[in-house]
C-alpha cells in the first residue's frame, strides 16, 4: 500500500459540531505568526502526518477541542471527534532540571541584551544561544523530546486530534512566549528570580511596568466596623462627605491588565480588547451621572 492511501487511513470521518469549543483564530493559512511559534509548529510538521495534518488545522478552525490545560512538561486536552465522548489527548516533553535552569539564567543574565528584552516581554530570537550555553534547549530540537498520545482509534501517532491541539497551542505561543518557558517547567513569575543578579535588578527597574497611581484613601468612619455595619439606615448623616471631585481612572480596567493574558479566549479578539472599551463607557457614564447628582 503506498504511503498515500496509508495517510488516508482510516478513511476521514465526520466529527461531531461542538458548541463553545476552542477555535482557532487564524481562519486560513499559517497558524503561526511569530518566529518562536514557528517553530513549534515545525516540530509537529517534522513527523510528515500528511493529510491528518490538514484534518488538525480543520479541527482546530472548528473549534473541535473543547479543553486545553498547560502545565509544567505538558499539555492535556480534550478533542471531540465523531464518537459521543471527547478523546483524550496528551502532550509531553521534558521539563528542565533545577540545575539545568540555573545555568540557562546564568547564560541570560551574562547577556543584558537577552535578560532586558526578556524582563520587558519580548523573546529574543537567539534565546536558543543562552539554553545551548547550558546544554540544552528551550524548543523539541528532536522527535524524541515529543510524546504524543491520544484515546482515538488512529493508528498513527500523532493523529489528527493531536495536531489540532498542537495547532492551538502554537498560536497561543504566538500571543504569550512565555508559556513556552512554562511548558519546560518555569513560571513565568519565576523568571524574575532565574534572572536575580545586579546587573539585571538594574534593568528590571528600568522595564518594570509603570503601577497606577494609589487610590486616594476614603475618609474615615466614626466608630467601629461593627458599630457601623449595624447602624441605622439614616446613619449615613453621620459620614463625611468627601471634598475630592470624581474623575476617570488612570488607566482603564486596570485590574483586567493586571491580570495578563487571558488563555485561549474564544472570542474573535482579546479579552482585554473586548471589555476595556466597555470599562470606558462605564466609566463615561458614572461621571455623567454623578455630574448630574452631585449631592448623592
Amino acid at each position: 500500500m503506498s504511503r498515500r492511501s496509508w495517510d488516508d487511513w482510516p478513511p476521514p470521518s465526520k466529527p461531531r459540531r461542538v458548541e463553545g469549543g476552542i477555535k482557532a483564530h487564524t481562519k486560513r493559512g499559517e497558524f503561526a505568526q511569530r518566529w518562536w511559534a514557528k517553530r513549534w509548529i515545525a516540530a509537529l510538521e517534522r513527523f510528515e502526518l500528511g493529510t491528518r495534518l490538514t484534518r488538525g488545522r480543520a479541527y482546530a478552525r472548528a473549534g473541535q477541542v473543547t479543553e486545553i490545560a498547560i502545565e509544567p512538561g505538558g499539555v492535556r486536552a480534550r478533542v471531540q471527534g465523531s464518537r459521543a465522548q471527547p478523546y483524550a489527548v496528551s502532550i509531553r516533553v521534558r521539563t528542565l532540571t533545577d540545575a539545568e535552569w540555573t545555568s540557562v539564567g546564568a547564560a541570560i543574565s551574562a547577556n543584558t541584551r537577552l535578560a532586558a528584552m526578556l524582563l520587558a516581554g519580548e523573546m529574543p530570537e537567539d534565546i536558543e544561544t543562552a539554553f545551548a550555553a547550558a546544554g540544552t534547549t528551550l524548543f523539541p530540537a528532536t522527535q524524541r523530546e515529543l510524546e504524543t498520545s491520544c484515546s482515538c482509534p488512529d493508528w498513527s501517532n500523532p493523529c489528527k486530534h493531536v495536531a489540532a491541539v498542537f495547532y492551538l497551542i502554537g498560536e497561543e505561543f504566538d500571543r504569550d512566549p512565555f508559556l513556552l518557558f512554562a511548558l519546560r517547567g518555569l513560571a513565568r513569575d519565576a523568571l524574575r528570580d532565574l534572572l536575580a543578579s545586579p546587573r539585571v535588578a538594574e534593568i528590571d527597574e528600568l522595564v518594570e511596568i509603570e503601577e497606577p497611581p494609589e487610590a486616594v484613601a476614603p475618609e474615615s468612619v466614626a466608630g467601629s466596623f461593627a458599630g457601623f455595619w449595624g447602624a441605622p439606615l439614616d446613619a449615613g448623616a453621620h459620614l463625611k462627605p468627601t471634598t475630592r471631585a470624581p474623575e476617570a481612572p488612570a488607566v482603564d480596567a486596570i485590574l483586567l491588565r493586571k491580570a495578563g493574558h487571558f488563555p485561549f479566549w474564544r472570542g474573535d479578539e482579546s479579552l482585554e480588547d473586548a471589555l476595556v472599551p466597555i470599562y470606558a463607557r462605564a466609566t463615561e457614564t458614572a461621571l455623567t451621572w454623578l455630574s448630574e447628582h452631585p449631592e448623592s
